[in-house]
């Protein structure tokens, strides 16, 4: 069984971002066989302290890390807030980060996907995101930008999109990410 842990860098209710997560976690379960999701929340974190992580950190911490360790890819959909990601979103991947030479990241597939209400859909946000993941050793999934721009327009009453180009980008974004799992594997002798 292949797991994907999901993560919405948005805090808001009704958060496009959390839209495409939810949208994401649906094409899961109708489309891919042998494939499991798992969202994680970083609002459940507190504001990375190096004192508390030398001491083990929090529960909230420590759940996050044992799911993102043991998934097989993390996928991230960020809003942009002045150009980059928001401050809950890098404050969760500076706790997964660490311990230094401990992180869950290092060499962890991770795609990346925004969405907004304006037409470029947050993708301004992305370069960043995938900076900083880079620094925190995870293998960034390499794929077209997929940002869903003008989603409040697109968002169903369900939360989540239904239009065929939003459904289709998101799908081929979930398509590489498992592509790259299958590239990490460790290749039998």
């Amino acid at each position: 069984m292949t797991e994907i842990v999901l993560m919405s860098g948005s805090l808001r209710d009704g958060s496009y971002n959390s839209a495409v997560v939810a949208t994401l976690r649906r094409l899961v379960a109708e489309r891919f066989d042998g494939v499991r999701t798992t969202v994680v929340h970083p609002a459940e974190l507190p504001f990375y302290d190096q004192d508390m992580d030398a001491a083990n950190g929090s529960e909230a911490v420590l759940r996050m890390r044992n799911r993102v360790a043991a998934a097989d890819v993390l996928v991230i959909s960020t809003p942009s807030y002045n150009g980059a990601a928001p401050g809950v979103l890098k404050n969760a991947l500076d706790w997964l980060s660490r311990p230094y030479g401990e992180s869950c990241l290092d060499g962890k597939p991770v795609a990346v996907a925004s969405a907004s209400p304006g037409p470029r859909g947050a993708v301004d946000a992305q370069p960043g995101l995938v900076e900083v993941l880079g620094h925190a050793g995870a293998a960034v999934v390499e794929h077209p930008p997929v940002a869903v721009g003008n989603a409040a327009e697109l968002l169903t009453a369900k939360g989540e999109f239904e239009d065929a180009e939003t459904l289709a980008a998101l799908e081929a974004l979930l398509q590489a990410a498992l592509a790259a799992v299958r590239r990490s594997e460790p290749v039998a002798a």
